[in-house]
């Protein structure tokens, strides 16, 4: 079996599926931590104005999204000169840690929102120069949908374990740590060192991979006119996004219904665990489902699964019922693992489709405008929740000075919970739709 590009495909074992899915653990972190604590730090630890708290969040993602097709382009150029793309993986893997520990580690004295808002900055530039050709190796280790589907299968097991460290461990150990201001730094500097672990075995673990990009280096902007014609890419990266964001604002409002509607902080772990966890037992079923039933048919149940259980969970919260709320989270998790799952796997198909079309194979442009869309989603979420507290009269307070919220502010962060992604969830189906019969697969 051969790559579109002529590249012999190496067979794939577990120590090769590990190695690259084990580089998702990193990322999973990064991805889910800032959305799921560090909101909640600015406001209730440092005391930021929840519409400060969502400029701080919003603000490096926004740099990010400009970023990623820059960095796709370099990937493009660096593998057609090298048939690698590990330097940028490297330079990601050594600086995304360090940069994540500062984000909790505000000195006294120094304002919270400068200082974050600083290093969030920084982290989202690291992270883009390892996510990016990250995302792009999949297409380049295999040439069938089949074998890439088992590898997107490795990666969002790996993806769901490190999402599971940022939502179970993380708020477990700033709790270890005593909470507050000092809590935050701990738990910045243990998790950053369990993100370097996973960044460097896979930077390490996947220079095997033949990039082989090209025939010729393309500038960004010459690899933007060249990959605009490639309508089926856009369709499900309009998707994806929309799909991004329904999740990141769920994940954004996990601490406060658990902190102001099931009255116990704490709790904050255990949703998300409920979340995360059923999602890594789900992706061997999702996986079976779709080459039986097709992943474009998988994928919207998926997304349909998950808006219903999303409005599902409004009366759940409002009523307090912790055990229903913990169900309906699991639930959703379960969904979840299709979002992940199915996309990604259906992300290679448009690259070499687009390959065949234009002659030209740019794998890296594709992942830098996709990663760039999962930012501006990831970022935007926790963002569009400050905001709706911000409306909802929200009273930001520091841990020490806790204030009673209005009625409103409760309707707000519970609505914000739950028909907000319900909403997101329900503008992405059409994409997902629209995606089967541009590829011609049943819906």
């Amino acid at each position: 079996m051969t790559h579109p590009a002529g590249v012999v495909e190496r067979p794939l074992g577990r120590g090769r599926l590990l190695g690259y899915g084990v580089g998702s653990v990193g990322t999973g972190v990064f991805s889910a931590v800032p959305g799921l604590l560090l909101l909640y730090y600015l406001t209730d630890i440092l005391g930021v104005p929840a519409a400060v708290a969502g400029v701080v969040l919003v603000a490096p993602k926004i740099w990010d999204v400009l970023l990623n097709p820059l960095v796709g382009a370099a990937s493009d150029r660096e593998a057609v000169r090298t048939g690698r793309r590990t330097r940028l993986l490297a330079i990601g893997a050594a600086a995304l840690p360090v940069t994540f520990a500062l984000m909790f580690a505000v000195p006294g004295g120094v304002p919270g929102a400068l200082w974050s808002g600083a290093a969030f900055l920084l982290a989202a530039t690291a992270f883009a120069c390892f996510q990016v050709p990250y995302v792009a190796l999949p297409a380049e280790m295999a040439g069938t949908q089949t074998a890439r589907t088992r590898i997107m299968s490795w990666r969002v097991v790996c993806l769901t374990v490190g999402i599971l460290v940022a939502g179970g461990l993380a708020p477990a150990v700033v709790d270890l740590a005593g909470g507050g201001r000092a809590g935050y730094a701990v738990m910045g500097v243990v998790i950053g060192a369990l993100m370097a672990a996973a960044l460097v075995a896979a930077t390490l673990g996947t220079r095997w991979v033949p990039s082989r990009p090209g025939p010729r280096p393309l500038g960004p902007v010459a690899a933007f006119r060249l990959a605009r014609g490639n309508r089926p890419f856009f369709v499900l990266l309009a998707a994806f996004v929309t799909q991004a964001l329904a999740v990141a604002v769920m994940l954004a409002g996990a601490p406060y219904v658990a902190s102001y509607r099931l009255g116990d902080y704490g709790l904050t772990s255990v949703m998300f665990v409920c979340l995360v966890g059923p999602s890594m037992l789900a992706v061997p079923g999702w996986a079976w489902l779709a080459r039986r039933h097709g992943a474009v048919r998988c994928y919207l149940a998926a997304s349909i699964g998950f808006c219903a259980v999303a409005v599902a969970l409004i009366p759940a919260v409002a009523g307090g019922g912790l055990a229903a709320t913990l169900a309906l989270t699991a639930l959703a998790g379960v969904c979840y693992a299709a979002l992940q799952l199915l996309p990604l796997s259906l992300l290679p198909d448009t690259v070499h489709a687009d390959a065949a079309r234009t002659g030209q194979a740019q794998s890296g442009a594709f992942t830098g405008l996709w990663t760039a869309g999962e930012t501006a989603g990831l970022a935007l979420g926790p963002g569009l929740f400050a905001l709706v507290l911000a409306l909802s009269g929200f009273v930001s307070a520091p841990t020490g000075s806790p204030v009673a919220q209005e009625p409103a502010a409760l309707t707000g962060l519970l609505l914000g919970f739950t028909a907000l992604p319900a909403l997101l969830m329900l503008i992405s189906l059409p994409f997902v739709a629209w995606y089967g019969r541009l590829a011609k697969e049943p819906v």
